[in-house]
């Protein structure tokens, strides 16, 4: 064997494994769940409906908020930017547990934000918004770092050409940037579905009910057993997967057109 034909095959067995090993979880569930007496508990159908309700509304606001966040880190520089960074990065390393509980004690009946918002008939304790509210948290910083070097990857040449034509700084953001961020973009969007979906630690705190599925396994697994964890797992995989691969892929091919 010839030391190029070593150095070649040296990373792909080494990708290889580590391939197996991440594939290794979801063989696994799909040799230990029980398909002949598969079936839901109840409650599940209820669980599934508010993780994808209230998790599409966290997308959207994610997006909204996010996305000018994103693009203006990606092009400004001020002074001090460096704690703006900082409290993303805050954001994103803070344990779930950890957010959870700062925001009950700055949002919950008994803080200074949610007293108020409680006497204008907004409870952010187990209920909707609450749910929203965590699932936005959690997601939001994941969101705001990918989509920000998705700016950043955007030469601002065309930018500035595009503002030179005529067009206003809108019209450029719209048709220049976005076009040409929209790879990175989809894969912040993917990024923030998936973490918001999938968000157990904060909800827990702050949005124990309505039960979305993280919750709703956890509970799952506590009454019944494991047995009764492995259809609500493979539902939130099927309602998970589907928004990245769309995204991604159409994305890809409007690249590759």
């Amino acid at each position: 064997m010839s030391a190029t034909t070593y150095r070649a095959r040296v990373p792909a067995l080494l990708s290889a494994f580590t391939l197996l090993l991440l594939a290794t979880p979801f063989v696994g569930l799909a040799v230990v769940t029980h398909w002949r007496s598969f079936g839901f508990a109840e409650g599940d159908g209820g669980a599934i409906a508010v993780s994808l309700g209230y998790s599409m509304l966290a997308l959207v606001l994610i997006i909204a908020l996010g996305t000018p966040l994103a693009w203006w880190l990606a092009r400004y520089s001020i002074r001090g930017k460096w704690l703006i960074d900082s409290l993303l990065l805050l954001a994103l390393l803070t344990p779930p547990l950890a957010m959870g509980l700062l925001l009950a004690s700055m949002y919950g009946p008994y803080g200074p934000a949610g007293s108020m918002l409680e006497h204008a008939g907004l409870v952010l304790t187990n209920s909707a918004p609450a749910f929203v509210m965590a699932q936005f948290y959690a997601a939001l910083p994941y969101y705001v770092i990918a989509a920000r070097a998705a700016f950043e990857g955007v030469p601002r040449e065309l930018e500035q050409i595009a503002l030179t034509l005529g067009h206003s700084p809108w019209r450029s953001f719209v048709h220049v940037s976005l076009p040409l961020a929209r790879l990175g973009l989809a894969a912040a969007i993917a990024l923030a579905w998936v973490r918001a979906l999938g968000e157990f630690g904060v909800v827990l705190i702050v949005a124990y009910y309505p039960q979305g599925i993280p919750v709703k396994l956890w509970v799952n697994l506590q009454n019944i057993g494991l047995d009764a964890v492995y259809p609500l797992l493979w539902v939130f995989f099927l309602v998970a997967m589907p928004l990245p691969l769309i995204l991604g892929l159409s994305a890809r091919r409007r690249h590759l057109i």
